[in-house]
Parts: structure tokens; C-alpha cells; sequence
């Protein structure tokens, strides 16, 4: 069974937790399924993934995991699912963001993109430069900050914006950085008509290794009652916790796990006007949860 969290701690208490509980972190006070879940209500169907750690090399192993071969059997399963768009929050290639991981890449999205937007965000292994030689066309519309790929999801149910917090390719630590926090600090008062939500590569914590201007990034949230998760990858674990009224989504990594308990795989995320409904998604690794339901509501 998840764990049941209370309240948050700081990030890093927070997965020491998670990886000592087991596959997976359920808010306190969450139901399974949503209170409307075979209703009417309008929504918008996402599959979000994260951490593909894609190869140039197609036999790349890590942990006993080849990435190249799980996003090929994921990618069949996201097309089944027949969601309106896809996420990918960061970590996109293998280590350092080759133009050769992205062409590797590319191909094996071609049948997800033939059937709905795929949207890429990126993290520490990723290359901004090669990233773009190769995906020269972004579904989405374009914020224009300089020196960043970021991407406003438009939908009349949610808006989600999908961040870039690469700082160094191949090392650990993210950083929104100034002109992005200055966008977002500018852009959020104007999206007040609907629920917003954040997706960025990394954690959100105060270790060295994290989003370094994540308090920052908090702050700057803090007044803006509409901006109701974020969602996120880097730690390679199947989280969910909150701070606050804002609630925190810790994706799988569709690579490979770094602790034989956690899942390896997607999320299923359907958001409604008063909340989202996930539901994981796990191939490899702990599948314990696969095809467990949570429903996080607004508030």
C-alpha cells in the first residue's frame, strides 16, 4: 500500500520517505477515483512522462534497464491510450544531450506525434543547442524567453506551462534563472481564468542537486491561487505530496529506476475543472501500483 503523507517536509526528507515506503506517496485525504469519474465533465486527457534517458547506443543499459527499449514499449501504450497530448518533463537523452540521442528520439516518438502534441521540456541531460537542430518544429505556443524552451499548453480545462531548468548539461543541479522567473512573474497574474499548472524537470527541494532557485520559484507562486501543481521528474520516483494548497506530482522515470522500489513508467493524467485524476502507469521495475487511481482535487 502508498504511503499516507500529512504534511511536507523539506525535499530531500520528503524522498528519503518515499524510497524507504515503497512504489509510491498518496496525499492524506485523496480519494482513488474521482468523485465524477464516469460523468460529463469536460477534461483534458495528458499522458505524462519523464526521464526517457534516451540512447544513441540502442543496447545502453543502466541497472539491468535498456531506455531505448522501454520508450519503444511505452510509446504503444501512450497511443493506445489516446491522450490529447503528451509531456515529457526533462532528461529527454541518455547523459549529455547528443544530437545523435535526439534523433533516436524522434523516431521513436513519430507515432505518438502522428497522433497528438508531444511537448518536451528539458533537464540536466539534455543539450538546448542539439535539442533544437533536431526538434525544429514545438507544438504549443512559444513564451520567447531568451535562451529558454518554454511552452504555454493552452486548454479551456487547464493551462499547463512546461519550464526549462537546464543549467549544465550532464550535471546534476537546475535553474529556472532570472528571465524565466521574471516571465512567470509577469505571465501568472493573467491566467486567472483557469487552473494553471507547472512542469519542470527538477525537484523542488533545497539540496545541491535540485531546482536551485526553487524557493524562489515558490515565492513567486505563493499569491497566484490558480496555480494549483507542479509537476516534475529528476529523482526517478512515483510521488505525490503537497505544500500547501499547491499540490506536487513526482513523476517516474520512463528510463530506468535508481531503487528496485520504485516503478518504471508513465502517468495517465486527466485533468477536470475541480481537479486531476492520474493514474500510473508502471512496465518495469516495482509494478505494485500499475494501474492505480488517485484523484487530486483543486481545493
Amino acid at each position: 500500500m502508498p504511503i499516507v503523507v500529512d504534511r511536507p517536509g523539506n525535499r530531500r526528507a520528503f524522498l528519503k520517505t518515499a524510497l524507504l515506503g515503497g512504489a509510491g506517496v498518496v496525499l492524506a485525504g485523496c480519494r482513488t477515483t474521482s468523485p465524477s469519474a464516469a460523468g460529463t465533465e469536460p477534461e483534458f486527457h495528458l499522458a505524462l512522462l519523464a526521464d526517457t534517458h534516451v540512447p544513441a547506443d540502442r543496447a545502453n543499459t543502466y541497472r539491468g534497464f535498456r531506455p531505448w527499449e522501454n520508450l519503444r514499449a511505452t510509446v504503444p501504450q501512450v497511443v493506445a491510450a489516446r491522450p490529447e497530448g503528451v509531456v515529457i518533463c526533462g532528461d529527454a537523452a541518455r547523459l549529455d544531450g547528443r544530437e545523435a540521442d535526439y534523433r533516436e528520439l524522434q523516431g521513436l516518438l513519430h507515432p505518438l506525434a502522428a497522433a497528438a502534441p508531444v511537448y518536451i521540456g528539458l533537464g540536466n541531460h539534455d543539450d538546448r543547442a542539439n535539442f533544437l537542430k533536431v526538434f525544429t518544429e514545438h507544438p504549443g505556443r512559444p513564451a520567447g524567453v531568451s535562451g529558454r524552451h518554454v511552452t504555454v499548453i493552452e486548454h479551456p480545462v487547464v493551462r499547463l506551462i512546461v519550464l526549462d531548468s537546464l543549467l549544465y548539461v550532464n550535471q546534476t543541479p537546475g535553474l529556472l534563472g532570472r528571465a524565466q522567473r521574471q516571465w512567470l512573474a509577469t505571465y501568472l497574474p493573467r491566467l486567472a481564468d483557469r487552473p494553471a499548472v507547472l512542469c519542470v524537470h527538477h525537484t523542488l527541494g533545497d539540496g545541491d542537486g535540485e531546482l536551485l532557485d526553487a524557493d524562489r520559484l515558490f515565492a513567486l507562486v505563493a499569491p497566484h491561487r490558480h496555480v494549483k501543481a507542479m509537476v516534475f521528474g529528476h529523482s526517478h520516483v512515483w510521488a505525490l505530496m503537497r505544500r500547501g494548497p499547491l499540490h506536487l506530482i513526482n513523476l517516474p522515470a520512463v528510463g530506468y529506476n535508481f531503487d528496485d522500489r520504485q516503478p518504471v513508467g508513465w502517468v495517465e493524467a486527466r485533468f477536470r475543472p475541480a481537479g486531476v485524476r492520474l493514474t500510473l502507469r508502471a512496465q518495469a521495475g516495482n509494478r505494485a501500483l500499475d494501474g492505480h487511481t488517485t484523484w487530486l482535487g483543486w481545493g
